[in-house]
């Protein structure tokens, strides 16, 4: 089968149009931007919080509850059965014996973490640790300090608590109630067992996770990172009478990047064994993760340019490591969280891009291939929130049944669905059935699973499944009836024929009292990154948005240049080189001329909007074609050399090495072109794209006498999260278009 059939394969559920078709009410309060913001619809899309238990039982929080209403349960899947784990008025009483009326929440929150047994709780409070024994209902302060706890987990047995301190790691022993240093040259350039940003954004997905417990809890392993000589990105807090100067080690392209090395202490004596990899040299340390019997280290590293990921095996008494296999692509190697170990203690599950899809792969323990486990057309693929950038398809092993769990998108580009399959690839079956996106999370036996499942019209649900897919109880059904109060409409799926006829997945939302007769403006959203579709059928956060353009008048559409499909690494790879360049501009504009082909579209007024990643193809549409009245760029980087080391070098490669293709992609030499009307937003402390990019773009429109607005956020970061700010930008948005569309 030819990629080109393949992908009209994979699209044809949503050839045909919509999804759900919503009538008009009489009586319907249309959304607003303010009730956008309110907690009933951030709560639409909320759904119990759930744990397994080592022994199989299952924590729930009913997150949906009234928050005093809200109390931990345990959770029978062979029964069913749902009791309160604790007494959350006497438990809440006896924190605030400890906290103080003043500093306690009002309601019991759900813990940062809670032990395998389901007998201790851990909540970081003030930037201090506090455990809860949850049997007896008793609260324990393990720290009081000036200075704030991070990082802080429990260990396997739930004994002990490690944290990290000014840059130091530290361990507090439940047992003996005594804290013991594990390390002691944390500095402003050096961190133990806590990551610099980089590590952070681009390989740890935004988690901080910079050690890592042996399963016998006795040791630990960290990362050590030294900073210094990375460059320093400043910001002005404008709040203090004086303005002060915050610093962030942000390492650019081709500029120096942390230095990362890994460290085993043991927890009794403090004694450091530094892993040795001198024969085998790296620039990255992406993954770290214990084998099950607690005697070895597996690491993964990269080169600089990306291109090789390297799995080693580091004994825990020597530090000695050994190099087991080695996976190279022609662009550049993913980071994921598909290696799973099993307990035979003679295998272990990999992921790879090798032949153009992403499948996974059974190996010996001394790195031989036994066999390729899944296998076709189309790849695994996470269903879970996260970052697009770090993939975790699998979500679940039963060994004693022989039956692998994963999610992918072998039924369509744009659904998430659960299969298993046996460890020789026979026996595949996709367990899910309901078409949109589903999110499993399987007991440590794999015995039973969660379901959160949502599609473009209906809100997430949780239900419980037994592993072969039959429903065993519904825990929390789809929220419908309060955004059918507000008369939500959902978008209708197609495919857009691109020049050479490869269908780019699409989706269009009309207003409630549409007319074909008419002419609309039309609004698309992009983001375009590598493998980061937006065209997916799940409940869309921006739903709501989306909405309220709707009921302005405003047809609002998505499309993926095919990079940004995640259906296959070879589609990834067409942005070697030149990333927000020819290929996606032209998926982009083919996009955009068969929408305006329409004869229920205004062709002359078209806007483009996008966040991140998509305020960067914004002005990648604006500058280089004429297709667009009007655009929105929000946090776009306009330059890739102003961005980071990971992110930027994967697709680029150094500039030493691409210079033409870093000269040729930048928006700063196209800015004099720009083409209708932009509004440029970025806040002062975004530390991810930095307001360098907007200032530097703002040079160049100066210069070529281009006229722009501009909409500045003091003081906020890349999300721009508060409340205030959020009104105020979609307002601003909002009134954008209806002055320029």
């Amino acid at each position: 089968m030819s990629l080109r059939q393949s992908m009209k394969s994979l699209l044809s559920p949503f050839l045909l149009g919509a999804w759900c078709i919503s009538s008009p009410a009489q009586d319907v309060q249309k959304p607003t931007i303010e009730w956008m913001h309110s907690p009933e619809a951030m709560e639409i899309a909320a759904t119990p919080t759930t744990r397994w238990l080592a022994e199989g039982r299952a924590i729930v929080f009913d997150n949906r509850k009234p928050p005093e209403e809200r109390t931990i349960e345990l959770l029978d899947p062979e029964s069913g059965k749902r009791a309160p784990l604790l007494d959350p008025a006497k438990t809440l009483g006896k924190l605030k014996e400890l906290l103080g009326e003043a500093a306690a929440p009002r309601t019991l929150p759900f813990p940062q973490e809670i032990d395998g047994k389901g007998k201790t709780a851990l909540y970081v409070f003030g930037g201090d640790v506090i455990i809860l024994d949850i049997p007896s209902a008793t609260f324990s302060r393990i720290t009081q300090t000036p200075d704030p706890e991070s990082c802080v987990h429990l260990s396997p047995d739930g004994g002990k608590v490690a944290y990290v301190r000014s840059n130091n790691l530290f361990v507090y022993d439940q047992g003996t109630k005594t804290e013991h240093q594990l390390t002691t040259d944390g500095s402003d350039s050096v961190r133990n067992g806590t990551l610099t940003w980089v590590y952070w954004e681009e390989i740890f997905g935004r988690f901080d996770v910079g050690y890592w417990w042996s399963p016998d809890s006795r040791a630990i392993a960290f990362l050590r990172t030294d900073e210094s000589g990375v460059s320093v990105q400043h910001y002005v807090d404008v709040k203090p009478w004086t303005p002060r100067v915050i610093t962030q080690r942000y390492p650019k392209i081709g500029e120096k990047n942390p230095s990362v090395k890994l460290c085993i202490v043991n927890i009794q004596n403090g004694a450091p064994t530094w892993v040795d990899m001198s024969g085998q040299p790296y620039e990255y340390l992406v993954r770290v993760q214990w084998l099950p019997d607690g005697n070895s280290l597996s690491v993964q590293t990269m080169n600089r340019l990306q291109t090789e990921k390297d799995l080693l095996f580091a004994d825990r008494a020597t530090g000695q490591a050994k190099h087991i296999l080695k996976e190279i692509d022609p662009g550049w190697v993913n980071v994921d969280d598909d290696l799973v170990f099993l307990k035979d203690g003679k295998h272990f599950i990999w992921s790879s891009e090798r032949d153009g899809y992403k499948h996974l792969y059974l190996y010996t323990l001394d790195g031989k291939l036994v066999n390729q486990i899944t296998r076709g057309s189309w790849a695994t693929f996470s269903a879970g929130g996260g970052v697009a950038w770090v993939q975790r398809s699998i979500v679940g092993i039963d060994e004693q049944s022989g039956w692998l769990f994963f999610t992918a998108l072998e039924k369509s580009s744009i659904e998430r669905h659960l299969y298993r399959i046996h460890l020789d690839g026979s026996g595949m079956k996709r367990l899910s059935q309901e078409e949109g996106s589903h999110d499993a999370l399987f007991s440590p036996a794999g015995h039973y699973y969660f379901d959160r499942f949502s599609n473009a019209s209906t809100p997430p649900g949780l239900t419980l499944h037994r592993a072969g897919g039959d429903s065993v109880m519904t825990l929390a059904a789809p929220q419908t009836e309060k955004f059918a109060a507000r008369g939500i409409q959902c978008p209708s799926f197609f495919a857009i024929p691109a020049r050479d006829g490869f269908p780019l997945p699409a989706q269009i939302l009309k207003p409630r009292d549409f007319d074909p007769s008419r002419r609309y403006p039309v609004i698309f959203f992009v983001y375009g990154g590598p493998s980061a579709p937006q065209v997916v059928n799940s409940w869309q956060r921006d739903v709501v948005w989306e909405n309220i353009l709707a009921d302005n008048g405003y047809l609002v559409a998505r499309v993926d240049p095919r990079s940004a499909t995640g259906i296959s690494k070879k589609l990834e790879n067409l942005v070697l080189n030149h990333i927000m360049g020819e290929n996606e501009l032209n998926d982009l504009v083919d996009a955009v001329r068969w929408t305006k082909a329409q004869s229920y579209v205004d062709s002359t007024r078209i806007g483009i909007w996008g966040w991140s990643g998509g305020g960067s193809y914004t002005l990648l549409g604006m500058t280089r074609s004429t297709e667009f009245k009007a655009g929105i760029a929000v946090a776009g980087v306009s330059d890739v050399r102003f961005y980071d080391t990971k992110w930027g070098e994967a697709a680029m490669k150094t500039e030493a090495e691409n210079r033409a293709g870093y000269d040729t992609v930048s928006f700063l030499k196209y800015a004099k072109s720009l083409h209708g009307r932009l509004m440029i937003v970025h806040g002062t402390y975004d530390d991810n794209v930095h307001i360098q990019n907007a200032w530097a773009f703002i040079d160049e429109l100066i210069k070529a006498k281009k006229l722009f607005e501009l909409m500045v956020y003091p003081m906020r970061m890349h999300g721009i999260t508060d409340t205030p700010a959020r009104i105020h930008l979609y307002t601003t948005m909002l009134d954008f278009w209806k002055r320029n569309l």
